[in-house]
């Protein structure tokens, strides 16, 4: 038991159907499926605010390299380097 069967579902858009009509049924389920949408927007942003930050993957006392040189800047004077 509580489970929700195909027949329960059945059950269920019949009833809607029958309390809210055909005509207000997919404008009814847009406002349904919009309001889920911000209820897990502000849920998310509940649980982002509520997490401690994460620690920093460097450890503390670490040397960071500086950054390797690429390759050599392109001529500027247009030509490609060829004589």
């Amino acid at each position: 038991m509580g489970a929700l069967s195909p027949v329960h579902l059945v059950l269920v858009l019949l009833i809607a159907l029958l309390v809210i009509g055909p005509g207000k049924l997919p404008e009814t389920g847009a406002a349904l499926g919009h309001a889920i949408r911000d209820f897990r927007q502000a849920m998310d942003g509940a649980r982002e605010a509520t997490l401690p930050p994460a620690p920093d993957p460097t450890p503390p006392g670490a040397v960071q390299a500086a950054p390797t040189p690429t390759s050599e800047a392109p001529n500027s004077s247009g030509s490609n380097g060829l004589a």
